[in-house]
């Protein structure tokens, strides 16, 4: 029989935030409403994502740990973007300069609401009025993560709108495979022949540049470079589900798939959790673990050379990713 979800804690609006569980062989995975976060994730028992079993850390230090974020993810240049011919101010939650992650009121801060759960899977919905934080249109957002019975995660995410708008969503979550301090025992390959450069704002500069002969050539294994905070452009589309990555350290290999045209892959250079401790009982530091955020390519709002991110009225939108644990042999 199926757990109900368990309370967690109380949202900042005084609402239940609810933990729900679900397994599939020797893969355990929890899931709180408070973002439609991935806060667990383990294979034999040994966690294997970064978390905390405090609440209260994500609103504070672990902001977005696990969290599903947007409406956009990523920065818009700032804060600012023209749609139909009309323009649209943002919220500039990031340093006063960018929209980050769908700005104060994105998805990573909302309180999802758990629509079904069962033994392997577990589904969230939300519901974001149209006006909030400067996106136009209102959205019918669901996020459903699944075990498949080899121990896969897939998460999809679904949505419409009322209104022409933009939409492109992400996972947010922070992979540390041997749960050590750092990141050195890691090794890297990403599906790119190119990235995208960036200024000091971390908004993309110029076309996609080749990752040969740079820190992102990650088309070879090998360790993250500790201040990497990038795209790398996986397609000029979206829709099919592709390989994007391999992650691999600790007798494990993680294989990430998605249908998403770019890969955020950020090295964790500025995460510290204190004073909240994550699964292993100690905080986490600087490079404690990698987020792999399938995605569209960022301030793709303003930049009609990269994949387009409209969402219009009448169009479903879907993204599918997957995430798969094995040891290897």
């Amino acid at each position: 029989m199926t757990d109900a979800p368990a309370p967690f804690g109380t949202a900042p609006d005084g609402s239940p935030v609810k933990i729900a569980k679900i397994t599939a062989g020797d893969v355990t995975a929890r899931v709180m409403s408070w973002g439609a976060s991935l806060v667990d994730f383990r294979l034999g028992g040994v966690p294997l994502v970064l978390g905390c079993d405090a609440f209260d850390a994500y609103l504070g230090p672990m902001r977005y740990f696990g969290a599903i974020v947007g409406p956009v993810a990523n920065r818009i240049a700032g804060g600012r973007m023209v749609l139909g011919g009309q323009r649209h101010d943002l919220d500039r939650n990031d340093a006063g300069r960018t929209t980050l992650h769908g700005g104060s009121d994105g998805f990573g801060t909302s309180n999802w609401r758990i629509v079904d759960l069962t033994d392997s899977s577990v589904a969230l919905a939300l519901h974001r009025p149209g006006g909030l934080g400067g996106f136009p249109g209102s959205l019918e957002v669901e996020a459903r993560y699944t075990l498949d019975e080899g121990g896969a995660l897939t998460l999809d995410i679904a949505a419409t709108t009322d209104r022409e708008t933009v939409f492109a969503p992400a996972f947010h979550g922070y992979w540390s495979l041997d749960g050590q301090p750092d990141l050195g025992g890691h090794r890297l390959t990403v599906a790119a022949e190119t990235y995208l450069p960036v200024d000091s704002a971390k908004i993309p500069e110029g076309a996609p540049q080749p990752v040969a002969r740079t820190v992102f050539d990650h088309r070879t294994p090998r360790t993250p470079d500790p201040g990497i905070d990038h795209n790398f452009c996986l397609s000029t589309e979206r829709g099919t589900l592709r390989h994007a990555c391999t992650l691999e350290a600790g007798g494990l290999r993680l294989e990430v798939s998605s249908t998403e045209p770019g890969l955020q892959v950020y090295a964790g250079a500025k995460i510290d959790s204190a004073p909240f401790p994550g699964h292993g009982g100690a905080p986490h530091g600087p490079n404690a673990g990698i987020a792999i955020e399938p995605q569209g390519w960022p301030d793709a709002v303003n930049r009609p050379d990269f994949p387009p991110v409209v969402l219009r009225r009448g169009e479903p939108y879907r993204q599918t990713s997957r995430f798969a644990v094995t040891r290897i042999d």
